[in-house]
């Protein structure tokens, strides 16, 4: 029996930050039905698209069941109003007001469902002079600080790789809601959950934020070192790079061992971790003059032998192609409903020591719309 078995859970999202945390209660147990309008997620037209459907779309809407709505349609909107009567928790990330036109909002469904979890996922939040505003991933990691950390310290301003606004919005509205839910089955009152991109990005940028609150200077892009600590960062050696973070003195001594050497220690500008952040640009010159002398995986296994945090620095096809990750199980086959056989992540955690998989294959559009329909009816 997997955690969250027996919720359902109604989503109203479409994109990334709402249908990932639908998407992770999926994982759980949940039976997750989301609510599409007869367009479809905006999602399941993003590329690549395989015979015609979206491996993205694939990737955050396994596990779920998909109802196709028109919300401008009277009885439509209401078997809409219905599905959300009958949830335990309910998802939506229009922006402020969008679910109110429909009669959908947490003030009118709570009146007949107290105990309803409703989370609101948006760019900026639910009330405040930007909540009004739209917001991408893109725009969200400029206004959060994020792109001002993030790329070489002289070059062009860089967002993170990933959409790490929209992920992240959608991790603290799948925890947000579970812990909603264990108050409201204890006492039988819901709660309205405002979750924003902004605030989530906030709310993980607690170094940077850390290091303004305690010198008054803004962090800065310092390519992949760390403001306070090295040698923390990525190195260049003879045939690449490696990953090394002697994060302690202890560390830092073992991989000076590691290459053999003994004047580096010694070194006044390096005797703390805080030092020889201060002196990182002269710590990496010196350190990559011995690196160049040895290939990555060389380096690895030395640093390795002596217990000093180290990584190859891999492409995502080298990462899903680790011993790790496939001792794991995080990649699974999977067919699309066009009968496309492809592969996905699953969710990384274990319960009970097995992995969450997919149970169910991500859905076509509207592919469960009589079978929820017909369950509604059976409830009524």
């Amino acid at each position: 029996m997997l955690p969250l078995q027996g919720v359902r859970v109604v989503e109203f999202c479409q994109v990334l930050a709402g249908p990932f945390a639908g998407c992770l209660l999926a994982d759980m147990g949940a039976d997750v039905i989301k609510i599409e309008s007869p367009e479809g997620d905006l999602m399941r037209q993003w590329p690549p698209i395989l015979d015609g459907y979206s491996q993205y779309f694939a990737s955050v809407n396994r596990n779920k069941r998909s109802v196709v709505l028109d919300l401008k349609q009277d009885a439509d909107k209401a078997a809409a109003r219905k599905l959300a009567l009958s949830a335990d928790i309910l998802l939506e990330n229009f922006r402020p007001g969008v679910m109110a036109k429909f009669g959908l909002d947490y003030a009118s469904l709570s009146k007949e469902h107290p105990a309803l979890v409703y989370c609101s996922v948006s760019a900026f939040g639910q009330t405040g002079p930007r909540a009004t505003e739209g917001g991408f991933d893109m725009t969200v990691q400029a206004m959060s600080g994020v792109m001002s950390v993030t790329g070489d310290k002289d070059g062009r301003p860089a967002k993170c790789g990933i959409p790490i606004a929209d992920f992240s919005a959608g991790l603290y509205a799948a925890f947000s809601v579970t812990a909603a839910l264990h108050k409201a089955r204890a006492t039988k009152q819901g709660d309205h959950l405002d979750v924003s991109m902004l605030g989530s990005m906030l709310g993980i940028a607690n170094l940077q934020t850390s290091e303004l609150f305690g010198t008054g200077r803004d962090p800065v892009r310092l390519g992949s070192a760390h403001p306070m600590n090295a040698p923390y960062a990525a190195f260049c050696c003879r045939d690449g790079y490696f990953a090394l973070a002697a994060g302690t003195n202890k560390l830092w001594e073992s991989a000076c061992e590691a290459i053999g050497n003994t004047t580096l220690p010694r070194d006044t500008r390096f005797a703390t971790p805080t030092l020889r952040a201060q002196h990182q640009d002269a710590l990496r010159e010196l350190l990559e003059a011995e690196f160049i002398k040895y290939d990555a995986t060389d380096l690895l296994a030395r640093m390795n032998a002596r217990g000093v945090p180290c990584a190859p620095l891999y492409n995502y096809s080298q990462v899903l192609a680790d011993p790790q990750v496939k001792h794991m199980e995080w990649v699974e086959d999977i067919t699309l409903p066009n009968g496309t056989p492809t592969k996905t992540v699953v969710s990384p955690q274990r319960v009970s020591g097995k992995r969450l998989g997919v149970r169910r294959a991500p859905p076509g559009l509207g592919a469960h719309t009589d079978e929820i329909l017909s369950e509604l009816k059976a409830r009524s």
